[in-house]
């Protein structure tokens, strides 16, 4: 059974049940490769707040309206973060796939109140002290040694071989890991399985590796604390435990490798396939930042992110949201919502997106900024040692991972004139 609304009401049958009406599966092919015309879909169909499914038919909302996410995102006394809050926890079976995103941590991710304040005062006042510049140098050297490994052959992959890499290393370098390192290599690697899992990967294994090499880092730096973000979390006055430091250590290289990963790629896509760009950047006459801009507004590498919980029984969008009911945040969807922006490009001229979340849950400062020194430093570095970098296919030819979270593509491959090393 339904309520007016098309969702389940709390009596309603098992999830994947016919009698979940209107909702609408978060899966298929239009989310791999046209999201924004399924957004549109949704939008004409249900409105800013639609009734969806999630993985195994786990019922949710998916907030699309520019509005309401701003709205969910900044009332956490009626949005919440814990996800323990979930009406659906009996339904969920220990193998689901999604259970890695909600599953309750002793993270940053799910702290609430004055705990969240604690733990993110701890995060902000450690990334305020990575000096950008010195951070910018650093990026240089990754990227210029990412290049040198493929830049005799006149081709290479970039996402694997450099987008998804360089991230990595920036994020692993401003907590305190040497960046030419066994050791930092192996933990890499580790993080792109744990993060974006391949054929044949084991990503509990790989986070699991990552847990151990955060802690043994956290207790290296406590005995022999450096100018880097993992020491500075460690003699903050709040007095984090190694366990807590662990944790959101992990929070903070996670947010900042896949998602800058995705920003780097999605920005060279656009920038060798859009004619605004690919005509005018080898002349200067776009810059690498108004690109980087536009992605962040109409191919955001966080589509969706799960989520937020109702505290209690309340009203968005013209919707009977349930307590314990699940909001899947629709940032892709937000940053293009034609009552903000009715026109394609209408957004690209300005930072008012959702990219990074909103409210206090969203990246804390200056995460945002030290993601943009990473990708910027990246598209400029490549296009410096490459100019005459081309796509090695046809732009219909690249295609999307199949993720309705994660924006980014399976691979970019591309040819250049060879470089002698």
């Amino acid at each position: 059974m339904s309520d007016t609304t098309g969702f389940p009401s709390t009596d309603a049958p098992p999830p994947g049940c016919p009698a979940h009406g209107s909702a609408v599966p978060l899966a298929g092919l239009e989310y791999q490769q046209t999201p924004s015309q399924l957004y549109r879909t949704l939008r004409r169909e249900h409105g800013a707040v639609a009734p969806v499914l999630l993985d195994g038919g786990i019922p949710a909302w998916l907030v699309l309206g520019y509005p309401e996410v701003c709205y969910v995102t900044a009332h956490d006394e009626l949005f919440a973060r814990d996800s323990r809050r979930w009406n659906q926890w009996e339904h969920i079976p220990p193998d689901w796939p999604l259970l890695p995103y909600v599953g309750y941590q002793p993270s940053v991710l799910f702290t609430e109140g004055a705990e969240h304040q604690r733990r993110a005062g701890v995060i902000t006042q450690a990334l305020e002290g990575v000096d950008q510049f010195e951070l910018a140098r650093e990026c240089q050297l990754i990227a210029a040694r990412l290049i040198s490994s493929f830049s005799g052959s006149g081709r290479a992959e970039l996402m694997s071989m450099y987008a998804h890499a360089l991230p990595a290393r920036g994020v692993l370098w401003m907590c305190g890991m040497p960046a030419e390192d066994a050791d930092t290599e192996r933990l890499v690697d580790d993080l792109r399985i744990s993060l974006d899992a391949g054929e044949g990967d084991d990503p509990v294994a790989a986070y699991t590796r990552v847990g151990e090499r955060i802690m043994r880092l956290v207790k290296e730096k406590r005995e022999r604390p450096g100018p880097d973000v993992t020491s500075r979390m460690i003699l903050h006055p709040a007095g984090l435990g190694d366990e807590e430091i662990v944790q959101d250590l992990i929070s903070v290289i996670a947010a900042a490798q896949q998602p800058t990963a995705n920003w780097i790629c999605n920005t060279l896509r656009l920038l060798l396939t859009d004619e605004r760009f690919a005509v005018n950047v080898a002349g200067g006459r776009v810059s690498v930042g108004e690109a980087l801009n536009e992605v962040l507004w109409l191919d955001t590498p966080t589509q969706n992110f799960i989520g937020r919980w109702a505290v209690r029984d309340t009203q968005l969008g013209g919707r009977h949201i349930r307590e314990g009911d699940c909001l899947v945040l629709g940032l892709a969807a937000a940053n293009t919502d034609p009552q903000i922006w009715p026109e394609p490009h209408a957004g690209s001229g300005n930072s008012a997106h959702l990219s990074f979340s909103n409210g206090e849950h969203r990246c804390p400062y200056p995460a945002p900024l030290l993601a943009d020194v990473m990708a910027r430093t990246a598209v400029e570095t490549l296009l410096e040692h490459l100019p005459d970098l081309v796509l090695a296919v046809e732009p219909e030819e690249l295609t999307w991972r199949p993720s309705i979270w994660m924006r980014g593509l399976t691979s970019l491959p591309v040819e250049f004139t060879p470089a002698m090393n």
